[in-house]
């Protein structure tokens, strides 16, 4: 099949690769030419593992395509995907200016064969139906199409292998002629179907990210209960989770969820919930408690630390990605820096990203070992492999005094104590 991706992001750009490597012809529009033509170079610009090398796969092999042209994509698809960005506005609400611009330019360059016009973008109920208005006023009037809802729930640091082996692939559409094609389009992944109408596609997405916020924000409560009841929360979460109803998956306390996904959807779907006239409590206290999780780790480390010196390991949103939109990283760099600390941070990914945003205000180590030397506290807030079975021994050897104060809960406080740490963790 022909189909087109608009938009380049962590979305658009890994499904697009994944489905030339299935055989297809994809286009993928963007508007920005020196991005474009780093694509078109085999750089994917974003950190994911895998996706360097399959993009020049399938560049190689003349199944995927980076431009800039409607007029050369859009005509010849079966399949159109909208896969821009729907930031929060300040009210929370999804801005969909992108995902309305893109509808009217492919209305506008419809060939003369059926197109699916699918949004991948997560979007509120009822934006499908708005597209459909859009393109309906715009197109050619021999252009026949129709639209569907196909949300995407890939993972970042695991996002081929979501998109290669899904659980499940959800087709929201009126069209059976659109379902049908979209069924063809997927027909190699593996996956429960679940086809259901656009306003259901649209708020899966929304339910499915809410739901698995608020498991990060129940185990940060319990967190809090553990903490002032002298208790385990890890021994306490393991014990619920071995429930087969509710499983362990995201039940983990740390320093709050992060990304481009859960903060925003959470905060969409309140927005959407209150213009339905709906009580959405539930949702703001989720908020309530992933902000009061990283306050509270802010606390830990300024009450724990003598000296100025403060040394970070981690600094993206979560391991595997480059990604520090929303990370728990810039609350906390951003309130020590304002108290005066000397900081030093590594992550394998994410530093430059970092560097962006705070320049010389901070140091960027190369390595582990020298974010950590002469450190007065040593802080941790991401959970990356290279972290978990570093030489502890060496580290508090270069450390000026042996804290360690991590928000990830990766270390056994028994075994940090034998090797003579200050270990402070989340709700142990």
């Amino acid at each position: 099949m022909t189909i087109t991706f608009v938009g380049h992001g962590y979305v658009g750009l890994v499904t697009a690769c994944v489905f030339a490597d299935l055989g297809n012809t994809v286009h993928v529009i963007g508007r920005n030419k020196e991005k474009l033509r780093t694509l078109n170079s085999g750089d994917p610009i974003i950190y994911e593992p895998g996706l360097a090398e399959l993009l020049k796969k399938n560049l190689k092999s003349e199944r995927i395509i980076f431009t800039d042209s409607y007029k050369e994509s859009i005509p010849n698809s079966d399949v159109v995907f909208i896969a821009v960005g729907t930031p929060p506005k300040e009210n929370g609400e999804a801005d969909l200016s992108n995902v309305l611009l893109v509808a009217k330019q492919i209305g506008q360059h419809l060939g003369n064969k059926f197109t699916v016009v699918s949004c991948k973008s997560t979007v509120p109920v009822g934006t499908n139906r708005k597209i459909k208005k859009i393109i309906e006023d715009s197109k050619p009037a021999q252009s026949r199409f129709d639209v569907a809802s196909c949300p995407e729930f890939l993972r970042e640091g695991s996002a081929l292998s979501d998109t290669f082996s899904p659980d499940r692939i959800v087709i929201g559409s009126q069209s059976q002629e659109a379902i049908n094609s979209l069924l063809k389009l997927h027909r190699p992944l593996h996956g429960e179907r679940v086809i259901v109408g656009l306003e259901s596609a649209e708020i899966i997405k929304y339910a499915s990210n809410s739901l698995l916020a608020t498991k990060i924000s129940f185990a940060n409560f319990i967190s809090f209960i553990c903490e002032k009841a002298n208790a385990n929360v890890e021994e306490v979460l393991t014990g619920v989770g071995l429930d087969r109803r509710i499983g362990r998956a995201f039940l983990y306390p740390g320093v709050g969820y992060g990304g481009s996904c859960f903060p925003k959807d959470v905060k969409a779907l309140i927005k959407s919930g209150e213009n339905l006239g709906v009580d959405t409590s539930l949702l703001i206290e989720v908020e309530n408690i992933n902000t009061k999780s990283r306050e509270d780790f802010l606390k830990k480390i300024v009450a724990n630390t003598k000296g100025k010196n403060i040394g970070i390991w981690g600094l993206a949103f979560k391991p595997n990605t480059d990604d520090i939109r929303e990370a728990p990283s810039l609350y906390v760099l951003e309130a020590l820096i304002k108290k005066g600390y000397k900081i030093s941070v590594f992550d394998p990914a994410a530093s430059e990203n970092i560097k962006t945003i705070y320049g010389n205000k901070i140091t960027y180590s190369t390595n582990p070992y020298e974010a950590a030397k002469n450190a007065d506290c040593l802080v941790i807030l991401t959970e990356w492999n290279d972290f978990k079975q570093i030489d502890l021994k060496k580290i508090k050897n270069q450390m000026k005094e042996p804290l360690i104060i991590d928000g990830r809960n990766i270390y056994d406080p028994n075994t940090m104590q034998s090797l003579g740490f200050n270990y402070v963790s989340i709700g142990r």
